[in-house]
């Protein structure tokens, strides 16, 4: 089966997930297979809702992050995340999505983002730390429990 992408070494990441086909937006770009849930938080663990991680099957736990990502996440009838085409991707581009659109917060990363990205904000940050225009611009590509526990969190702030 043609799953189009691989695994290929990068001079500036190590290693990242490329297209070996075009995508259009809103294709699916790869499924998401949950293969353990975890007791806790880990560097490449995915929030599949407030308190449970898993790590994810397959090449996901490779797709690097960007802070202008060509992907985003939509969380399939398993519970597990499938990533979305959100800009058109070319055969041989590096696929990408934002790791704040599937954690709440994240601890686990150096404080420079490697990126790379025009747009990159200079870390990487989980769902709560991203500005409100960066939330409106990943709409519909987020983990639907971030929205959930935006709103629990600001219940209460003025």
């Amino acid at each position: 089966m043609k799953t189009g992408f691989e695994l290929r070494k990068t001079s500036e990441k190590g290693e990242g997930i490329f297209a070996t086909k075009s995508f259009k937006v809103g294709d699916k770009v790869m499924v998401g297979i949950i293969k353990e849930v975890l007791n806790g938080n880990h560097s490449h663990a995915s929030q599949i809702a407030e308190n449970k991680h898993v790590f994810h099957g397959g090449l996901i736990s490779r797709v690097n992050h960007s802070c202008d990502p060509n992907c985003g996440i939509r969380v399939n009838e398993t519970g597990a995340h499938d990533f979305v085409a959100r800009k058109d991707i070319s055969v041989n581009e590096e696929i990408t999505f934002d790791y704040a659109m599937r954690n709440y917060s994240i601890d686990y990363f150096p404080k420079k983002c490697m990126c790379g990205s025009r747009r990159c904000r200079g870390r990487i940050t989980g769902w709560k730390d991203l500005p409100d225009e960066k939330k409106k611009e990943y709409k519909g590509f987020v983990a639907p429990y971030l929205l959930e526990l935006d709103a629990k969190h600001s219940c209460g702030k003025v």
